[in-house]
């Protein structure tokens, strides 16, 4: 096989990409990728000899980590330039601290030409670990961490640095290279898990001190004449600079996929050029960036490699690469970035086609849903809410994903889908009602925003006087695609939620025997078809 990777829900056969990545990228791409994990290992392996994390290791790693997350970089020679960066800071530290003695392979090797970097990368792969069981919960270690970086990424651009969520992520990828017992590994994800709650945290934290609570909001999915720019991803500080930089100048900015809750945002609703949202979930951008005619500005995953008819029209920015797509650079420190070759190109194209119109309401964050408590407990208590479903995590492109448009359509009038990320677009149009003016779709967000539905869930074991979570009428059919659904799985099995319903799918990269160990501790399951489904969820 040319490559093996088994990290996204829709890796081949459910058993693992071998020649190329079912996500559009190359197997030599791959095969990079899983050198800079294994660079980001001897990092952490050296650091944690050095008993000194420095700034630019903790950097690094955050931004290695993301880098490596599905549908993030597609470009070789990028990818190239990062690990030749983790190998002089690797080298860095050894000499700094005068580190010497026996060392993991992934704290010694040196490469230098693409063919070298290859080569090693023949010998370093997941499937080195040829152990399954331990195989499967380093990667569910790794994966969970790749999501806990992105989380700190964003807090970070903002200003916002926990050290200790740097600490542990070089702690976990150093356990990757010990040989640990089953109890040891097992006990290195519920730390994972713990430190994806703290990350939440603090992006929480950061998304709102800098612009405020997200609001209830209607939002339009129409278009307006005005030629426009499609932002996608997760970064709200490219959101705003876009803003600023756009306003007056003519040309509109609307969201796409992932960025979508950037309308429920006060400091973003007073720009009047911000129109709402195009489109839906991230693997309808091939279709929806061609009529969309104007330039897209990718932030984060997910990117679809671009087609020909408007690859041109596609700028790339922060840890997102594509080959032969422009590239807008990194702000310097106390600068912020330049986005004038996206709107000098923008006011040369036409307004966006039309695909829908409406508006869709989200913002049902944490303190617009505890600002309507009284409410909800109300509605619960006489009867009216017999049910919440937290329907989070991500959408995908497989056909078997319709499911969940029809669980939400099959649900009781009487139940309320809790979401976050993307997987919201299966169900976020439908015309599902309310109760008592409670609308029966609450979009708390972006999928980091699950933090918002954790609060909600408290506070309702709070208000009914509850010893344990579990005994909320809140039931969990997830959906996932990527790393970061699995960080905020962790979360959740450290949080001690159970009976956590995980689909469409259950992720190839767990063993039969972790898989075991998730059923016996947290009784996970998968999903069937929606009508039992229904009825084992919902009674």
């Amino acid at each position: 096989m040319s490559m093996f990777c088994y990290q996204c829900q829709e890796t081949l056969g459910n058993k693992g990409c071998t020649m190329n990545g079912v996500c559009g990228k190359k197997g030599e791409t791959a095969n990079l990728q899983d050198l800079l994990i294994h660079t980001v290992k001897g990092i952490s392996v050296i650091a944690e000899k050095a008993e000194k994390i420095d700034p630019e290791v903790s950097h690094y790693v955050v931004k290695a980590l993301f880098t490596t997350i599905t549908n993030v970089n597609f470009n070789d020679d990028n990818l190239i330039n990062i690990i030749k960066q983790g190998l002089a800071i690797r080298d860095g530290i050894k000499a700094r601290y005068k580190i010497e003695g026996e060392l993991h392979d992934s704290a010694v090797w040196h490469a230098n030409t693409k063919e070298e970097f290859l080569k090693k990368a023949e010998t370093i792969g997941v499937l080195a670990t040829e152990n399954e069981d331990v195989r499967s919960l380093r990667e569910l270690l790794i994966y969970g961490l790749k999501g806990i970086a992105a989380y700190a990424d964003h807090a970070s651009v903002l200003g916002y640095n926990d050290q200790s969520i740097f600490n542990y992520l070089i702690e976990g990828m150093a356990s990757t290279t010990k040989n640990l017992s089953v109890d040891e590994m097992i006990a290195k994800v519920m730390k994972a898990g713990e430190t994806a709650v703290n990350t939440m945290v603090l992006l929480d934290k950061a998304n709102t001190e800098t612009y405020g609570n997200p609001e209830i909001s209607e939002v339009n999915i129409g278009v307006r004449r005005n030629p426009g720019i499609l932002i996608s991803g997760h970064d709200l500080k490219d959101m705003e600079e876009l803003l600023k930089q756009t306003a007056g100048s003519g040309v509109d900015i609307y969201t796409h996929g992932e960025m979508l809750p950037a309308n429920y945002y006060p400091a973003f609703k007073k720009y009047d050029h911000f129109v709402g949202n195009y489109g839906n979930s991230w693997w309808l951008q091939d279709r929806e960036f061609a009529s969309f005619n104007g330039p897209i500005l990718m932030t984060t995953n997910c990117l679809v490699p671009p087609k020909d008819s408007y690859k041109d029209r596609v700028f790339t920015t922060g840890i997102v690469s594509y080959p032969a797509v422009k590239h807008i650079a990194d702000r310097v420190e106390n600068g912020v970035k330049d986005f004038s070759e996206v709107i000098a190109l923008a006011k040369t194209l036409s307004a966006p086609t039309e695909i829908e119109t409406g508006k869709i309401v989200g913002g049902f964050a944490h303190q617009q849903v505890l600002a309507l408590a009284d409410k909800i407990v109300d509605a619960v208590k006489s009867g009216a809410i017999k049910k919440f479903v937290v329907m989070a995590g991500c959408d995908g492109r497989q056909k078997g994903r319709s499911y969940y448009t029809d669980f939400a359509q099959a649900l009781p009038k009487d139940n309320v889908i809790l979401t976050a990320g993307c997987a919201k677009f299966r169900y976020n149009k439908l015309k599902l009602g309310d109760i008592g003016g409670i609308p029966r779709v609450l979009d708390a967000g972006q999928c980091n925003d699950s933090y918002s539905l954790v609060l909600i869930a408290l506070k309702l074991k709070e208000v009914f006087g509850l010893e344990d979570i579990n005994e909320l009428p809140i039931v969990y059919n997830i959906a996932w695609y990527e790393q970061k659904a699995v960080t905020v799985l962790l979360a959740l099995l450290y949080l001690g939620v159970k009976n956590i319903h995980l689909g469409p799918t259950i992720p190839a990269f767990l063993s039969p025997t972790v898989v075991n160990v998730l059923v016996e501790n947290f009784n996970i399951a998968g999903i069937t078809n929606v009508e039992d489904d229904i009825k084992n969820m919902i009674g």
